[in-house]
């Protein structure tokens, strides 16, 4: 009999893309969330999944094998309320997923604090143009594949691996459950916020991590992050291999020599100072050749020759929402880019402004993370857009910290509204031709992007 899990949350990217898998899998899936909309509606009714909306406890009348409870869930709520009180068997998604898939698998993890949902789509298009049919979980869209998930063939199974917490019941980093055989440590740095007090809370749970990847598995690791090595040094039982820029101190296994004014389009990849590959891709900046060196790295302990892998890199179309032209409008080009961290929003201003040149960048920021809303980056913030030529934020009246006194240093380079639509006759009546309007934020932005590109064909 086909066993039916019911998945509490089941529109975010982790949860639908778990369900996908599931029904893939065989068995029945039910689920629920406060809103399902397109494009998770469309692709679970799609898949012939069953939800509701709202948490409400009538749902577990359905009488599944098992709840599979998302970490947006909490005590209190009606439906989780009766769960316990039914005393239902419930997991978590990252239990579920190892339990039910990952056990039999050759665990590819990719973590870090920025770069993870690329790195992963990179490693799983390269294992893939290599023939491998790869299982993956992308915690995005990547446009190479039709989906953020599949099952895939064994034995690869490609996951990115997020250091946030399970669930209300399990505390621990989400990817402590993952047990990899190849593990990417892209990088550390203090965030989640509303979990972590410190870096070093952050830091116990990527040691966590490293107690469970066996000694003939493989660390694939940034060679210049000090928290890395800070993090090694607590305890590490695996090889491991190191990757970084080829002009950085200490000297990595894996390096990039970039190719003069290509705003890091083009590079070759070293290994241990030997050229291996040549890459010519779609994609800009420094930060993603370091996202590139780690994939390539992994992709060799699963097998894949680094001149294969640099061929699928080759034809690498990236992943929505990073750096992604959403139109281009009267020679003004407008982005979508989920950056909110402030290292992110640097680095991605940096590789903009790489290919753009003397063009002026109009940079759009919606404080919406966690981290964001606590303020914890304050000081961060003014540094991180300095690349940019002028700087507006999005700042709803109840933020809860003095924005304006953050970002005072910008002058007028800085611009704060409280709404949507000042927002978009602000940035109307500002650009102009030849101008790049790079919008972050980890949400929907209010629908910024269509609205800002509306009014530049209507004006």
């Amino acid at each position: 009999m086909t066993r039916h899990i019911h998945i509490l949350g089941i529109a975010g990217t982790f949860m639908g893309g778990l369900a996908a898998i599931a029904k893939t899998a065989g068995f029945r899936v039910t689920g629920s969330d406060l809103n399902v909309y397109p494009p998770m509606s469309t692709q679970l009714q799609a898949l012939g999944i069953e939800f509701v909306q709202g948490y409400g406890a009538d749902q577990l009348d359905l009488k599944p094998d098992v709840v599979v409870v998302g970490n947006a869930l909490s005590r209190g709520m009606p439906v989780i309320e009766a769960m316990l009180n039914r005393g239902m068997p419930y997991t978590s998604g990252p239990l579920w997923l190892a339990a039910e898939v990952l056990h039999s698998r050759h665990v590819i993890a990719v973590t870090g604090t920025h770069g993870k949902t690329t790195t992963t789509a990179m490693l799983t298009w390269i294992l893939e143009h290599a023939g491998l049919e790869p299982g993956y979980l992308v915690g995005g869209v990547p446009s190479n594949f039709d989906s953020s998930a599949r099952l895939g063939k064994a034995p690869f199974f490609v996951i990115e691996a997020d250091e946030y917490d399970t669930a209300f019941f399990d505390k621990r980093a989400k990817f402590v459950h993952y047990r990899p055989r190849t593990a990417i440590l892209n990088n550390l740095e203090y965030d989640h916020a509303d979990i972590y007090p410190d870096v070093a809370s952050i830091r116990r749970q990527f040691n966590q991590l490293l107690r469970t990847v066996p000694g003939s598995g493989r660390l694939i690791v940034n060679g210049h992050d000090p928290e890395l090595e800070q993090t090694l040094s607590e305890g590490s039982w695996t090889p491991r291999e190191s990757f970084g820029l080829a002009d950085t101190a200490p000297p990595c296994d894996w390096t990039a020599r970039i190719a003069d004014t290509s705003a890091a389009s083009r590079f070759a990849v070293l290994f241990k100072g030997r050229v291996v590959a040549e890459i010519a891709w779609e994609l800009i900046g420094e930060h993603n050749v370091l996202n590139a060196l780690a994939a390539i790295g992994a992709a060799q302990h699963a097998g894949v020759a680094p001149e294969r892998a640099a061929q699928a890199l080759n034809a690498f179309r990236g992943v929505k929402r990073r750096m992604e032209v959403r139109g281009l409008v009267d020679g003004v080009t407008v982005y979508d880019d989920f950056a909110h961290h402030p290292t992110a929003i640097e680095t991605t201003l940096k590789g903009l402004r790489a290919r753009v040149g003397a063009q002026r960048i109009l940079a759009v920021l919606e404080p919406r993370s966690n981290t964001m809303k606590l303020g914890v980056h304050r000081e961060q913030l003014a540094p991180a857009l300095k690349v940019a030529d002028k700087s507006w934020f999005f700042a709803p009246k109840d933020l809860g910290w003095d924005l304006q006194g953050a970002v005072s240093s910008m002058a007028d380079r800085v611009r704060l509204t409280a709404s949507i639509e000042e927002l978009v006759q602000d940035l109307t009546a500002e650009a102009r031709s030849g101008d790049h309007v790079l919008i972050m934020s980890n949400g929907g932005f209010g629908g910024l992007h269509d609205k800002l590109l509306a009014a530049l064909r209507a004006r």
